[in-house]
């Protein structure tokens, strides 16, 4: 998001929800901050900016960009104003009631691949929640489809250049869209697609790929016509699908195997060959979850390019890899050998193994035991760490021998809270397993602490 020529800005905001209440009113702001020197103080009520109505939170980014920007707010039933002074860009210091300032847009699609239809009944309400906001997208890093955008909500994102957002693409063929999403107005997106990026919307993709829909020649065509808006795109993911157990009477799809992944690997990695030739980038990369099926190695560092992404699973394992051996060369310090468990996914068992005996070359007093904890509550085509239930974990490992703690990836947990999936918590695992459950940080520097614990 720019303002008057500034350059563009990402601002990150934690903890969507469906809102209620008065939309727009203030719940903290924030201490020696603008706002609060210019007399704004919680309770009141945001109404506009220099004139303009501030419908949510993008208006308040946007409109508040400048350097010198009038607040007409409501107190006790009075209107007045504050001129709020500040740098360019900078957060005046406002903290809402409402996290959006208004509802986050549900999504309209059946997809046939949705992961949130193949979960089962009985979980927290939040977890079968489907937003599809592109306010979200580019708030949070989430991924939009662009199928209830209107026209108004199309221009907005134009006008106030919220940029970057993520886009689940899938196909460019209308037809096809409109068949994996369910939807009959969903080919209209790859028009508001291609709209962003004459805009000069930046725009980051992902290609959920489900065999014998969108891999093979539709692969490559969604490819070669996505290739064709960059720089405007600037990267996208190809990830398998993921398939739980739970899919009675949904759309039958079949899981990647190792010699279809192995296709798919080799056939996006040449193409981004080319675009990296032609554009200077790859702007195409395969999820960690495709490498592994397909029993090769993740690429090495400068292969990502930055890592652009990291949060779709792309290079995750290659990034943590870095940043352990950066650390363990830069550590100084004993190992104090105490004895320790790490459980994880089935998925990332593996490099754990790997860097924990790298690690034992140069501290050979590690005792570390990493455990791969298999999906039961999804079904065994789910290996990745984040979707391990409490449950799970703790039926794999009571009565083993843990040593003084248990870790976990705070990825197994609900965000800012200790909570698995299935609301079982951190303590109610720990008290079942007779040791500390402790998450712990992701990245190469925290492991290597855990490893040398």
């Amino acid at each position: 998001m720019e303002k008057n020529g500034g350059s563009p800005r990402r601002f990150f905001v934690k903890g969507a929800k469906r809102v209620s209440g008065e939309r727009n009113r203030i719940r903290a702001v924030a201490a020696g901050s603008p706002a609060e020197r210019a007399g704004i103080r919680p309770g009141d009520r945001l109404l506009s900016i220099d004139g303009n109505r501030i419908t949510d939170v993008l208006d308040y980014m946007y409109y508040a960009y400048d350097e010198e920007s009038e607040f007409t707010l409501e107190r006790d039933g009075e209107t007045f104003t504050a001129l709020v002074r500040k740098d360019s860009g900078s957060d005046a210091g406002l903290d809402f009631e409402e996290y959006l300032m208004d509802s986050a847009r549900s999504c309209a699609n059946n997809c046939v691949f949705c992961f949130v239809d193949q979960m089962p009944p009985g979980m927290r309400e939040t977890l079968y929640f489907k937003d599809d906001d592109v306010r979200l997208s580019f708030l949070t890093g989430s991924y939009l489809t662009l199928t209830n955008l209107g026209s108004r909500e199309v221009q907005r994102v134009i006008d106030l250049k919220i940029s970057p957002i993520n886009v689940s693409v899938h196909t460019m063929d209308p037809r096809l869209r409109c068949r994996m999403l369910g939807n009959k107005n969903a080919g209209r997106g790859i028009e508001i697609l291609k709209r962003f990026a004459r805009a000069g919307i930046e725009l980051n993709c992902q290609i959920v790929c489900c065999p014998g829909l969108n891999d093979g020649r539709e692969l490559d065509s969604t490819m070669r016509k996505l290739a064709r808006l960059a720089p405007q795109v600037h990267s996208c993911s190809v990830i398998p699908v993921g398939l739980t157990k739970f899919r009675e009477g949904l759309y039958p799809l079949k899981p990647f195997d190792r010699e279809l992944a192995l296709k798919t690997v080799r056939q996006v990695e040449s193409f981004g060959e080319k675009c990296l030739r032609r554009h200077g980038s790859r702007i195409f990369f395969c999820s960690d979850e495709l490498y592994l099926k397909a029993g090769l190695p993740v690429p090495e560092d400068g292969f990502y390019e930055g890592y652009p992404q990291l949060e779709n699973g792309v290079g995750m394992l290659r990034l943590l890899h870095t940043e352990f051996e950066e650390a363990l060369e830069a550590w100084e310090g004993p190992a104090k050998g105490t004895r320790v468990s790490i459980a994880t996914g089935v998925s990332a068992a593996k490099t754990l193994t790997e860097l924990r005996d790298l690690a034992k070359k140069v501290y050979p007093d590690i005792k570390v035991e990493i455990i791969p904890i298999v999906n039961d509550f999804f079904g065994h085509t789910i290996d990745v760490a984040g979707l391990i239930t409490g449950r799970d974990l703790i039926a794999q490992l009571r009565g083993r021998d843990l040593g003084e703690r248990v870790y976990i990836t705070n990825r197994m947990l609900k965000d800012g809270e200790n909570v698995f999936l299935d609301d079982v918590t951190v303590d109610d695992a720990a008290g079942e397993l007779g040791v500390p459950v402790v998450p712990m940080e992701n990245g190469g520097e925290p492991l290597l602490k855990v490893f040398l614990s």
